[in-house]
């Protein structure tokens, strides 16, 4: 158990310092290469609902093995050799510094008022139009995004790595990133990407309602509510989400930062009307990246810290 919490532990340091330099190797690539040519082989006729379960299955059962054998391979050497290769496969599955970086390459322009690279940069981590957004539309695209992928990217991977190490995590991953490619409900894949898309919701159900908590008892709460409002407020606005787990964590942000999240957002032209979530106590600002930052990085903590006491008491018991 300690190896693997310690494990645990160095991986998310790598990945906050760290992170994904972009030079490097990295196994979601790879994962996204399986699954474009199992979609272009398998995503056609009347077996394509039959396929998209095979092709998750697949996805999913080739990164937890892989996983598994680096792992392996490392501890029939040394236990600090399977330590370190551990760590460094759950770095790698962890998002807390891309996903900062992301945040901040939108941040940084827009308090320079450089609207139309502040536009772009969000461009790049929201599927939304972004031609014509304000300062407080962008501000929202991020906060939003920062919110969502606490779990999708940091939380929701510890949870199966503290469940079944750095194969675990990968597995997850697997399924994330099925999701994230094939997972729509358009005409392409609508059939297909039904598995997918319905296993990475099991998969984030515990850790992103488990995230959405911690956010509500560990961070900053602009209306000074009381514990008992905040939650109140989270089971009120949580389930107005169209997600099942999202609306979790969106929740608990615009209730702890005070601000109104949801709202009208254009798809390549086509509107969609999200119901709203929070009350706008306060106007979005660029400051509210910040602490949508901070938000994140207070719920990965305490998130590690509550699993590894739990971890450990097993491990007594």
């Amino acid at each position: 158990m300690m190896a693997h919490l310690s494990a645990i532990a160095i991986g998310l340091v790598l990945d906050r310092i760290i992170g994904d330099p972009p030079t490097w190797p990295h196994p979601v690539r790879w994962i996204g290469t399986l699954v474009s040519r199992l979609t272009a082989k398998w995503n056609k006729g009347p077996k394509a609902f039959r396929n998209g379960f095979l092709l998750v299955g697949i996805v999913a059962a080739s990164a937890f093995t892989g996983a598994f054998l680096l792992v392996s391979i490392g501890h029939s050497i040394h236990w600090l050799a399977g330590v370190a290769v551990e760590a460094v496969l759950i770095a790698a599955g962890l998002a807390q510094k891309s996903l900062r970086d992301a945040a901040e390459d939108v941040y940084r322009p827009l308090i320079e008022n450089d609207m139309p690279k502040a536009r772009e940069k969000l461009g790049w981590i929201v599927g939304r139009d972004t031609e014509r957004l304000n300062k407080s539309e962008i501000t929202r695209g991020v906060v939003e995004t920062v919110s969502e992928n606490t779990s999708d990217g940091v939380t929701a991977p510890l949870f199966w790595a503290f469940l079944f190490g750095a194969p675990g995590l990968w597995m997850y991953k697997a399924v994330n990133t099925c999701d994230s490619m094939i997972g729509y409900k358009n005409e392409e894949f609508r059939h297909f990407g039904f598995a997918s898309a319905r296993l990475d919701d099991v998969l984030n159900w515990i850790p992103s309602r488990i995230t959405g908590a911690l956010i509500l008892l560990t961070t900053k709460n602009e209306r000074s509510l009381t514990m008992r409002q905040r939650f109140e407020h989270w089971q009120r606005d949580a389930k107005k989400h169209p997600s099942p787990n999202s609306g979790w964590l969106e929740a608990a942000t615009a209730i702890q930062l005070g601000v109104e999240l949801g709202g009208i957002n254009t798809y390549k032209g086509i509107v969609s009307d999200r119901e709203r979530m929070g009350t706008p106590v306060f106007p979005l600002e660029a400051r509210h990246i910040k602490e949508a930052i901070k938000q994140m990085h207070a719920a990965t903590l305490w998130f590690f810290i509550l699993f590894a006491i739990g971890g450990l008491l097993l491990e007594l018991t």
